[in-house]
This record gives structure tokens, sequence and C-alpha cells, in this order.
């Protein structure tokens, strides 16, 4: 360890150890003005500041032994030398376009710099267009780095672990059509530096959406396994999840904001207010398979933090499921609970979705490697109901607590909405099928809202009937969870505190 100003550095911390030139204003400084010819090196190291924040900080060690100075030196190197799992070549994607178009500048002026000094060679691709990197990651050697790294926001990370998950199944040989296909995990670890308008999968991962904080993550080499959904319509893959697949609600909200992009990122509050002013609501049938393997379930309070035990848990349990009767034995067998309705939202969260302006998100107990995801199905329930749900989402309130909440820890789960039902069940009724149904409570209009669209992760799906299947701790990010401190464990236990009183 390197000791600074009363604390102490793990070697994980280190950046980089340099030799250093003393100029002639330094060595007139204090002790070092009595040395002959002082030499110097300086260790830059991780700071920890609030909030998830971490900073490059240094300091300089002196003396007048230019052999001792070498030594120590040499020593501190070939303990970073030890780090096996810090990377040293990373192929970085640069969306210039992302959030507020600021991707190359944040790069060029903040990250790039730290990979330099941390000896990390990279090659860069600036995207022109969309699934560029996408497409890009199908052609590259990509077994000559590393990880990847995407420098945007949520919708750039998506394309890469598109890219990635493709790219793995196309060289195994493995058709992604196939909904019940094993697929092979994905051991290349991707970094995310935030630049876009939405970072939650950042937020979530790290605990801030911070470009410098993520640099340093993927220069010490931190590894964090990450649960992905799998999303198919019939035999046919429609795309990969990590974070939410909304339907009605958050589904609406996407479908109204996607014209409205002119508006910047404040089309995302335009939309919220009118698709909850509309308060449509969509009739179909949801199925799923429960995770019977996790150890946490959605109201246990536990978050999900670095070193998570319910992930290494569920990890195991479901190793131990899949040997005992074998995954396809297991996945035909298992029950299904079916429950049918009138829903406002339905959602699906393969981790709690928190950012900024929620920062407890969808889901405050999901976790983001335990082989599940959370369903929550919110009824048809006034206006007001709905509003007081969704406030819960910015306070320290439990938001599942209500009655026309239901929410569940799931291994797989399919949608189908009544107007799909309908249409399979009687397709010679043409008119039912080309010119949608009359609105029930507007007898009146002749509006079609007997489907929403999904949102997953932030990119609407074509098809409102769905088959989805979490894959336990597919692909690999250079995050390490969200770390503990003082202010959560007191807001912890405060809350615990209430629970008892």
């Amino acid at each position: 360890c390197v000791h600074t100003e009363n604390c102490f550095v793990p070697t994980s911390e280190i950046i980089a150890v340099e030799e250093t030139e003393l100029n002639k204003k330094q060595r007139n400084i204090g002790k070092w003005q009595k040395m002959a010819k002082p030499h110097a090196f300086t260790v830059y190291y991780v700071k920890k500041a609030r909030n998830h924040r971490w900073r490059c900080s240094d300091v300089t060690f002196w003396c007048v032994d230019e052999h001792l100075c070498n030594q120590w030196i040499q020593a501190l190197k070939e303990l970073l030398e030890m780090q096996k799992s810090r990377p040293k070549q990373l192929l970085v994607y640069i969306n210039p376009y992302g959030g507020k178009r600021q991707g190359k500048s944040i790069y060029e002026q903040k990250v790039a710099p730290l990979f330099s000094l941390a000896s990390i060679s990279t090659d860069v691709v600036i995207t022109e267009h969309a699934n560029h990197a996408k497409d890009n990651l199908f052609e590259v050697n990509i077994n000559k780095y590393d990880g990847v790294v995407c420098v945007g926001g949520d919708g750039m990370f998506s394309e890469v672990m598109h890219g990635l998950i493709g790219r793995m199944q196309k060289d195994s040989g493995i058709d992604q059509n196939n909904p019940k296909a094993p697929l092979v995990q994905c051991n290349i670890r991707i970094g995310i530096i935030p630049a876009g308008s939405t970072d939650c999968i950042c937020y979530s991962t790290v605990g801030i959406s911070d470009p410098v904080t993520s640099a340093l993550h993927i220069i010490v080499g931190d590894c964090q396994p990450l649960d992905v959904s799998s999303v198919h319509h019939n035999n046919t893959f429609l795309k990969y999840s990590v974070s939410l697949l909304g339907y009605g609600f958050y589904g609406d909200i996407l479908k109204d904001s996607e014209k409205k992009r002119w508006m910047g990122p404040m089309r995302y509050d335009y939309s919220g207010f009118k698709t909850f002013l509309s308060h449509h609501y969509y009739e179909g049938t949801i199925s799923f398979q429960p995770a019977k393997h996790t150890v946490g379930s959605p109201r246990d309070k536990d978050s999900c933090r670095a070193g998570c035990y319910i992930c290494k848990k569920s990890e195991q349990q479901l190793a131990e499921q899949h040997k005992e009767c074998g995954l396809k034995h297991e996945e035909d067998e298992e029950e299904w609970k079916v429950i049918k309705g009138k829903f406002l939202a339905i959602n699906a969260v393969n981790m709690s979705c928190a950012c900024p302006r929620s920062p407890k998100g969808l889901s405050p107990a999901a976790h983001l490697a335990d082989g599940s995801a959370d369903l929550i199905l919110v009824r048809k329930c006034s206006r007001f109901d709905f509003l007081r749900y969704l406030v819960r989402h910015t306070n320290q309130d439990d938001q599942f607590d209500f009655s026309f909440v239901d929410v569940y820890r799931v291994k797989s789960f399919q949608f189908t909405s009544k107007l799909s039902e309908d249409n399979e069940s009687n397709v010679t009724d043409i008119g039912k099928k080309h010119f949608g149904q009359f609105c029930r409570d507007h007898p009146a209009c002749c509006c079609n809202i007997a489907n929403s669209t999904w949102n997953c992760d932030g990119e609407t799906l074509d098809s409102s009937a769905i088959q989805v299947r979490v894959h336990c701790q597919f692909v690999k990010l250079f995050a390490r969870g969200i770390e503990e401190n003082s202010k959560d464990e007191a807001a912890y236990s405060q809350s615990s505190i209430e629970q008892l009183l």
C-alpha cells in the first residue's frame, strides 16, 4: 500500500507510477532544499470522493539515493503488472451525436489522458450512423482486445452489447432466433463512459454518471457480471434487454417522444405528462415462471451492492438446478403462473433502473446478476392512484404497497395482448383486425388503443406479443456494482428503525 495523508491505498487502486523530474522551483521548497540532487517518483492513485465519485490523485516521494528511488519505482511497477484483470488494449466506440453531442470532447479531454497515463493502448472508432458499432464488431479481430468501451448513453451501450453478443453467437454457430438456444456467454468486458441523455445502466452499476469515475473503473480492471434478457416473438429474435422492458405507460411515452426528437431531452417530460393524462389501459395475458433459485425477493429492501451475496448465492442455486435436472427439462416442466387483466403498465427490470431523478429506481431491490427480472404489474386504477404510485419512485416510500400493484421475481415470461389473442382466435374477422376495436370506455370514438408498444431499453419493439428469458450473468462490465457507504448504511438503518416502530 502507498501511504498518503493519513490514508492507505491498496495496490489494486494505484493507476500508475512515474519517475518525476523536480524543477528548480520545487527543489527550493522545504525538505528538498537541503538535498544535493533529490530523486523523486509520483504515484497516481484512485481517490474516492462523495456519492461514488472517483478522482485521480497523486503523491510524490523523494530521496537522495537514485538507486533506492529506482528500486521503489521498479517494485511498484511489478506490483501493477501482477494486476492481471487490468486491460492493456481497448476498442473504443464514440457516439458523437448522443446526448448533448459531447461524446468526442468528453473522451479526448477527460478519458484519453487517463488511459495514456495507465499505459492502455486504444483503437478509437467514431460512429457515423446507427448500428455502425454493432456492424463493426462483426468484422474486427475481437481477440486482440481486453475490452470494448462505448462513449455515449444507454443506446450506445445497447448497440455495442448487441454487436458483442451477436458476434459470440455467430462464431459459435448458435441461432439467436431459437428462444430456447443455449447462448454462449460474452466474456469480453464492456466499459461505459457516460455521455448520453440517459445513463441509467452506468448509474445502476457504478452509482454515478461521471466519465472520470467510469474511466478509472476501467483502468483498475473492475468486473461486474450482468443479467441479460432475450426477447423473442414466435421464433424470431427481437432484442436483448439489460434494464427496462416496459409496456403500457413507458411504451407509450417512448412512442410519443420518438415523434418529438426536435425537443431534445425535454421531450420525455412532455410525453410523460401527455401519456399520464391519456390514462390508457391495455388488456392482455401475462404468464411467467417464478425465479425459485433466487434467495432474495423484490420487497426485501436488500439492495444490490458491490460483492452482492444474493447475486453470488442465486448464481450457485441456478447452477445446481441446471445440474440436477438439465435446462430443457427444467424449462418445460416448471410451473407457469398465468394472469389476465387490464394493465396501465407492465414493467420487467433486470436492475433497479435508478437514475438521478429516481434514486431508488423502478424496483429498488432488483439485482444485477441473480439470473432474474422483477416483473411489475400495475393494474387499471384511477388517475390519482396511478399518480401516487409514480410519486413513490422519487421518495423513500414502498412503491409496491398498493392493492393495484403486483411484483414477482421471474426467470422468464410471456405476454399476449387481448387484441393479439382475438386476432389469433378469429382471423376471419377482418374488420377487427384492420380497424382495431371500439373503446369500451368511449363508445363514440374509434381510436385503436388496444395495443401499446414495448419499450426495450429505450427502443421500441414492433411486436406486442413477446417471450422473454433471463440469462444469468451473460455479459460483464468494467464496474464493481455500487459500493456501500456510510450514507447508504445510515439510510438503511433509519428505514429498519421506522419499520420496527
